[in-house]
């Protein structure tokens, strides 16, 4: 085995790094599950009210954010550890426009 192998598996840091990538595989498991269910939900809000929950809509969206910064931190794109080391991502306004566009795609149905 060469130094420079040596050096890295004494590392703390990277033994360190190894646990948070650890610990975000199971945040990323518990965020994909959590997704599911509010993609239920939207469905079901979606098929009662005939629109998707504007509320819903913008958690799912930092949802989503969440599991790709998970994504990003966990294959050594990212040296930030996401939520709880961080902020929680917010919602971007893409969410709230495909929203604002549903809402007034069916009012232009019901006017017709």
């Amino acid at each position: 085995m060469n130094e420079e192998v040596r050096d890295n598996l004494k590392s703390k840091s990277i033994w360190l790094r190894g646990f948070f990538m650890l610990l975000f595989a199971i945040f990323y498991g518990v965020a994909e599950f959590v997704l599911a269910v509010v993609a239920i939900f939207q469905f079901g809000a979606a098929v009662i009210t005939g629109k998707p929950n504007a509320n819903a809509a913008r958690f799912g969206n930092s949802l989503g954010q969440y599991i790709f910064q998970i994504a990003q931190f966990v294959t050594f794109n990212s040296e930030e550890k996401p939520f709880p080391f961080s902020n929680w991502p917010e919602s971007r306004s893409t969410a709230d426009m495909q929203i604002g566009e549903t809402e007034a795609l069916q009012k232009k149905d019901q006017e017709s």
